[in-house]
């Protein structure tokens, strides 16, 4: 007996050893974020879902208490920093900043390096961004109506810019197209700055594009925006109507969000919905986002999920109807 007591002792100090290690050791869920957390944006620096990184990211690192950092991968129209999140640990330490492009390359390529629906679990909205349709400042056309009439008198004849196929741009102005019954032809460009150069210029008749890619534009009066794609008026634009005012139901608008690979845990998912809910309410926030052309939209996430297949479903019908292909 006195040798069974005497290694009992060290041995219980063990067991007491590793139960306090166990106590003590970090929860991934309770005691998230465990380290910095990147905030991926798929495309270069200065877009609109790199700005949207560097507002959130140090009021998140406030609230969280870790860092949060902007990781740019562009690529391949988006798609290599979204595959590359798809891919990353689901533990909520990389986080992918959404955008409009987002929905459209779902609904037009045929295969994508990520499941869009399947790949990722959704953390909130942060904010949308209704489009506008512009014209030259000179342009004769005033109105959706004028437009509409004047496409209508020559069909084929007016033709608006984008960048590029496939490009939620060119799925704006075919939705258009379709609700409509006009036949306005595409001009594809490689880049952003081009279409606007072009309709400036007068060499293209008009653009479908975000009010925050053109705002500045058409304070300098070089161009002139004819309505907004939102269902109601944007703040910035309170005296430029609605396209939907001419053709009920017509609405499109860009959009930011937060998301996370598949399988990341739903605690996790919560408590970021949440810190994001409350940063987006905070008052200096809100007014940047208003500065950049843009209205703060926090959700669930099931209400981002919603609102990602139903814009998924829309744009697959005007692809599938306007034959559009990537080649």
């Amino acid at each position: 007996m006195a040798a069974y007591s005497r290694n009992r002792f060290p041995l219980a100090l063990v067991i007491a050893a590793c139960s306090a290690s166990l106590g003590h050791a970090a929860d991934p869920v309770k005691d998230y974020p465990l380290r910095p957390v990147r905030l991926v944006s798929a495309f270069a620096a200065g877009g609109n879902s790199d700005m949207v990184g560097r507002l959130l990211a140090p009021k998140l690192a406030e609230r969280l208490g870790q860092n949060f950092i902007v990781e740019n991968r562009p690529g391949a129209g988006s798609m290599v920093g979204t595959a590359y999140v798809a891919n990353a640990t689901p533990d909520g330490h990389t986080i992918l900043v959404m955008s409009g492009a987002f929905t459209a390359q779902a609904a037009v390529m045929k295969t994508l390096p990520f499941e869009p629906l399947r790949d990722f679990d959704w953390i909130s909205m942060v904010v949308t961004y209704p489009f506008v349709v512009v014209v030259n400042a000179g342009s004769p056309i005033q109105t959706v109506g004028d437009l509409i009439g004047a496409a209508r008198r020559n069909p084929g004849k007016l033709n608006y810019g984008s960048v590029g196929v496939g490009s939620v741009f060119q799925l704006a102005a075919e939705l258009f197209n379709t609700m409509a019954g006009t036949d306005i032809l595409h001009v594809p460009y490689r880049g952003s700055a081009e279409p606007m150069t072009e309709l400036i210029a007068g060499r293209i008749d008009v653009i479908f594009t975000t009010l925050t890619g053109v705002y500045p534009q058409i304070q300098a009066n070089r161009v002139r925006a004819i309505a907004v794609a939102s269902l109601e008026r944007s703040p910035q634009l309170p005296n430029v109507p609605t396209v939907a005012q001419t053709l009920p139901g017509y609405e499109v608008t860009s959009f930011a969000g937060l998301a996370v690979p598949r399988g990341t845990p739903r605690a996790v998912i919560a408590r970021l919905n949440r810190e994001l809910r409350a940063v987006l309410g905070e008052p200096d926030i809100r007014k940047r986002f208003i500065d950049l052309g843009g209205e703060v939209r926090p959700s669930s996430p099931e209400e981002m999920g919603r609102h990602l297949e139903g814009e998924i479903a829309k744009w697959k019908r005007i692809v599938a109807e306007k034959k559009i292909e990537i080649q």
